[in-house]
């Protein structure tokens, strides 16, 4: 669950919000967000020059595929069910039945026994999320998503983590489209060419475990393949870095480079932080270009979550003080791992 960043003009969220580069098959986009698509170029008679016509009705197709999920209907907040029950023998987040948003506190370097339990808890987050997954199709509910997740987190004896932090009403978060984070799940269905970003987090035997991922609904066109694809990647380019004594500013600056690169924009309003026994806590992790000092310390774990936006946007939050969406109505896509740093690198204890 991503944290919101600090020094931005902000008022606090409702959470602490949150290899080398491959080229990509699929068309680059320029920093102008425009599609590339790749000329070819033909020596034709003039008798042949049907030939041309046809590649300018390809490339126009292409152009206009690639603008498709623009011209979907703006998110729309529908019926939010009743909070679900957690038997009364799993244990609870402090947070549970308070309002307030806890402080943040310094982050811990773990033990054996610390990075056991965080092993466990970010496991079984690792294995929540892979099911959710396999919900996603046109017609599912978010909120019929949000409760077979309930249901597989308690059978395992863990708690849903989101459940009750700060009044957060269910036990994932469910963002669509050009919902940044913190969607709330509802009687919204998903439809054919959707995209949907679902974070999962646990709280078992006293530690927490988050991770999240960006799922397609049905089929969805190149461009929109490629944006998830590069938003990965940018994940994958922030872990890379992480091993002991590195300075987090690095995390940042690889995030942002690459997703430059591919022509799309980090989101900086939100940020990936300390996970364990506390929900949130430091070290904050900034997925942008920054200049903060601070160095990572083996036995340290903590989220890395970038969001990315396929058009340079303002976020905008709900008036349910957790829903935050693109002012402009572009696309927004996130990957989570909590990484546990290590003296060369760094373990990711949600991956499977």
């Amino acid at each position: 669950m991503a944290g919101l960043g600090t020094g931005l003009g902000a008022r606090p969220s409702a959470a602490f919000e949150a290899s080398w580069f491959r080229p990509l098959a699929s068309p680059l986009r320029p920093r102008s967000g425009k599609l590339i698509v790749p000329k070819r170029s033909f020596t034709v008679s003039s008798k042949l020059a049907w030939v041309e016509d046809e590649l300018m009705e390809i490339s126009k197709s292409q152009e206009q595929s690639s603008v498709k999920s623009k011209k979907r209907p703006p998110l729309r907040r529908g019926k939010v069910s009743p909070q679900l029950p957690v038997p009364e023998h799993i244990p609870k987040p402090s947070y549970v039945g308070s309002k307030g948003l806890p402080e943040l506190c310094k982050g811990e370097l773990h033990d054996a026994q610390g990075i056991a339990g965080m092993r466990a808890a970010c496991k079984l987050a690792a294995r929540v999320l892979d099911f959710a997954g396999t919900l996603v199709k046109p017609s599912v509910t978010t909120n019929e998503i949000d409760a077979a997740v309930h249901n597989m987190i308690i059978e395992a004896g863990a708690y849903p983590s989101p459940l009750g932090y700060r009044g957060f009403p269910k036990s994932i978060c469910t963002s669509v489209n050009e919902c940044v984070c913190h969607g709330i799940p509802d009687s919204t269905q998903l439809q054919n060419g959707d995209i949907i970003n679902i974070d999962v987090n646990v709280f078992l035997n006293g530690y927490h475990g988050g991770t999240s991922k960006t799922f397609v609904c049905g089929q969805v066109d190149d461009s929109i393949k490629h944006f998830l694809k590069a938003a990965e990647e940018c994940l994958e380019k922030g872990i890379s870095v992480c091993r002991d004594g590195v300075n987090y500013r690095k995390i940042g600056k690889k995030i942002s480079k690459l997703a430059y690169f591919y022509g799309y924009y980090v989101v900086e309003r939100f940020v990936g932080h300390g996970i364990g026994t506390m929900y949130h806590s430091e070290p904050l992790i900034l997925h942008h270009a920054n200049e903060n000092s601070g160095r990572m310390v083996e036995g340290q774990i903590f989220t890395i979550e970038p969001i990315l936006t396929m058009e340079k946007t303002e976020c905008v939050t709900w008036e349910d003080g957790w829903t935050t969406v693109t002012a402009d109505g572009s696309w927004a896509a996130q990957f989570e791992h909590t990484i546990l740093v290590t003296r060369n690198g760094a373990e990711i204890l949600t991956k499977l």
